[in-house]
C-alpha cells in the first residue's frame, strides 16, 4: 500500500506532499487541474512507465530540467527521478542498478480509465499494450525480451529500407533475435490470456447483470513457429520493406456471445468489457504474485449508468488500495464517502 506521495516539478505540480490513508482515496476537482497527473505519477513510481506520456521529458514541469517522485510504499522508501537526461531509482536510499532490481521492490498496478474503451474499439496496438503492461508485472524477463525484440525489429526494418536489394546475411542476424525474443513474448502472452479468460468472463456477467459470455482469443501473428514464418514471408517483407509479422502484429480478439465486440457490442457492453478486462488483470496479478495490485481509477464512474457503477463498486477487490479521480461525487453514496479519504485538487496542490 502507498502511504505517502511526494512530487517535485511533475507536470503542473511544483511540489506536492500527499498522505494516503485507508483503502480508498478520492481526488475530486475540475478537469485539467491535475487529478490524472497524481495517478500517473504513482504509476511511474511503481512501474517506471506512464499510461499517458511517450517520453519522460513530457512530464517535466515547464521551465524545469527534471522531476522527482517519492513514495512510502509498504515500509519501503521509493524514489524515481529525472535530471536532464539522467534517470535514477532508489529503494530506501540505495540506488538501484537497473529497472529489474527496482521493480522487484515496488508494487503491482492496474490502470482503469475512460480511454479503456479503446481496448474494444481501437486497433491492435492498444490491446498489445494491455497485454504487455500485465505480462511485464508477472513474467520475469518479459520486459527485457520486449525491449530487445523492439530494438531488433527497428534494426531489421532499417536494413530493408536502406538497401534496394536486401542483404539477407545481415538481416538474418536480426531475424534470429526476433525469433528468440518474440517466442518469449508470445508464450507469455498466451499464458496471460488463458489466465485472464475465466476472470474476465465472470466480471462481464457480474457487472452487466446478464448472461453475456465474453471470449478472449490470442491471435499470434506468424503462428507458433516464428522461424519458419519469417522464412516463408521473406519475399513479402522485401516487397513491403518492413517486417510485417511477429509479436508486434499480435492481437487480442474480443467476442461477446461469439460476435466481434468492436462491431456488435453496444456501448454499454463495450464499457463493461473494458472494465472486465481490467478487473481480470487485477485478479490474475494477485494470483500470480501473491500481492494485491494498486488500482488507479481515472474518472470512470461518471460515465457509467447506476447499475454498472454499483456492480463495479461491488467487484472492486476489497483488499486492494484504490485511488480514484472524479469531477464530482454525486455517484457515491454516503457509506462509500464515509469510508474514503478525500482530497480536492485545484491545480497547484491538494487540500
Amino acid at each position: 500500500m502507498l502511504h505517502r506521495l511526494r512530487l517535485r516539478n511533475f507536470r503542473c505540480f511544483e511540489a506536492l506532499d500527499c498522505p494516503l490513508q485507508g483503502e480508498v482515496t478520492l481526488f475530486a476537482g475540475n478537469n485539467a487541474h491535475g487529478k490524472t497527473t497524481i495517478l500517473e505519477s504513482i504509476c511511474m513510481l511503481l512501474r517506471l512507465q506512464s499510461p499517458r506520456a511517450g517520453t519522460l521529458s513530457e512530464v517535466v514541469r515547464l521551465g524545469e530540467d527534471g522531476f522527482v517522485i517519492e513514495g512510502d510504499f509498504s515500509g519501503r522508501q521509493l524514489m524515481f527521478s529525472l535530471s536532464g537526461q539522467r534517470r535514477q531509482m532508489k529503494v530506501d536510499g540505495d540506488i538501484s542498478k537497473n529497472r529489474a532490481s527496482y521493480l522487484a521492490e515496488t508494487g503491482l498496478v492496474v490502470w482503469m480509465g475512460n480511454d479503456d474503451l479503446a481496448l474494444v474499439r481501437g486497433g491492435g496496438d492498444v490491446r498489445r499494450r494491455y497485454m504487455d503492461f500485465a505480462a511485464s508485472q508477472i513474467y520475469p524477463g518479459y520486459r527485457n525480451a520486449l525491449r530487445a525484440y523492439n530494438r531488433a525489429l527497428r534494426a531489421r526494418n532499417f536494413l530493408f529500407k536502406r538497401d534496394n536489394r536486401p542483404r539477407w546475411e545481415q538481416i538474418a542476424a536480426y531475424t534470429k533475435l526476433l525469433v528468440k525474443h518474440g517466442t518469449v513474448i508470445a508464450e507469455a502472452r498466451a499464458d496471460l490470456i488463458a489466465a485472464l479468460c475465466p476472470s474476465a468472463s465472470h466480471a462481464q456477467s457480474g457487472i452487466s447483470g446478464r448472461d453475456e459470455s465474453l471470449g478472449l482469443n490470442y491471435l499470434r501473428s506468424g503462428g507458433e513457429d516464428l522461424a519458419t514464418a519469417y522464412e516463408q514471408n521473406a519475399d513479402q517483407d522485401s516487397r513491403r520493406r518492413q517486417t510485417h509479422i511477429g509479436p508486434h502484429r499480435d492481437d487480442l480478439i474480443l467476442e461477446i456471445k461469439g460476435l466481434a465486440a468492436g462491431q456488435f457490442a453496444s456501448e454499454g457492453q463495450q464499457r463493461t468489457i473494458a472494465l472486465a478486462l481490467k478487473l481480470a488483470q487485477a485478479e490474475v496479478l494477485r494470483e500470480a504474485k501473491g500481492a494485491d495490485p494498486v488500482l488507479l481509477i481515472d474518472d470512470i464512474f461518471g460515465e457509467l449508468d447506476q447499475a454498472r457503477r454499483n456492480a463495479l463498486l461491488t467487484y472492486l477487490p476489497k483488499s486492494s488500495q484504490k485511488l480514484i479521480t472524479t469531477t464530482h461525487l454525486d455517484w457515491a453514496d454516503d457509506a462509500f464517502l464515509t469510508a474514503s479519504q478525500r482530497y480536492l485538487v485545484d491545480g497547484s496542490g491538494v487540500c
